[in-house]
């Protein structure tokens, strides 16, 4: 694939990127498909943050004016309310969640967990005073990898061990993610971007340097924890490009298959019947 950066919001910070995915097909013809992907984290945690509620409130005001029931958490940080507003965006443990009200003078902000967001992530585990890894979404910085805030699903902490001053990892992750994850490829972990070491059939290993142990939440948790996951989206994108192709290839051998027959069947001297070839 090739890429190609284009501002297409005007003087907006989003950032966006079209990715073309040039695919070669049978006959050495060529195929070209664009997709737009939104930047909105980096997976480079600012800072950690710290809850301080996390509730159910049975009187939310839906779209249509009626009450429903929903849950609510509410953080403190510093970092993450520079240039924040009601409607933007923040990563919190790689969740990317919508702020719906903002206390500066008190350091705090409030987001709602939707129901989706409860069965798919570690949010609705949190309780005040747990720490989470905050992150705003891009203005024009990214040291990591792209992240989306969309999370795959949750892992489980198998074991921690330290070599020097490093300190590694062991995850399990749901089944249907370990294709996704490679050595040396990135995972996002809590929000937090970071490097595969090695991969097995079932776990992958993660080191984390003297820096990082001390920025984010992830050193902290003991075996048989839970993790956030995203897996690098560019890894699906190659995945579903990769199936299209594999089926069309079956077709057109499928169809060389058929004419082949055909061809002998129209070549032989006895007078084969060839109902059923064309």
């Amino acid at each position: 694939f090739l890429e190609q950066d284009r501002d297409t919001m005007g003087s907006s910070t989003t950032l966006s990127r079209w990715w073309w995915w040039v695919l070669l097909l049978p006959g050495a013809s060529v195929a070209l498909v664009a997709t737009r992907m939104t930047m909105v984290f980096s997976g480079i945690v600012e800072e950690m943050g710290t809850v301080v509620s996390l509730t159910s409130n049975s009187q939310m005001t839906l779209w249509d004016g009626s009450k429903g029931a929903g849950t609510e958490l509410v953080v403190k940080g510093n970092v993450a309310l520079k240039e924040a507003y009601v409607g933007c965006s923040i990563a919190v443990d790689g969740v990317c969640l919508t702020a719906t009200a903002l206390k500066p003078e008190l350091g705090i902000f409030k987001v709602g967990l939707a129901p989706e967001t409860l069965r798919r992530t570690t949010l609705g585990e949190r309780g005040p005073g747990d720490q989470v890894n905050l992150e705003r979404s891009l203005e024009g910085r990214n040291s990591g990898h792209y992240v989306q805030g969309h999370v795959d699903g949750v892992a489980t902490l198998e074991e921690k061990w330290v070599e020097g001053d490093s300190l590694w990892l062991r995850l399990r992750p749901p089944k249907e993610l370990t294709p996704f994850i490679v050595p040396k490829g990135y995972v996002a972990v809590d929000g937090t971007s970071l490097t595969v070491c090695d991969v097995d059939p079932e776990t992958f290993t993660l080191m984390l340097i003297g820096h990082t142990q001390k920025c984010i939440v992830l050193p902290t948790k003991s075996p048989g924890d839970h993790c956030n996951v995203e897996v690098d989206v560019m890894a699906k994108y190659a995945q579903n490009a990769y199936s299209q192709i594999a089926n069309l290839q079956t077709k057109v051998d499928a169809l060389e298959a058929r004419l082949s027959a055909l061809e002998e069947c129209s070549l032989d001297p006895t007078g084969t019947d060839c109902t059923g070839l064309d």
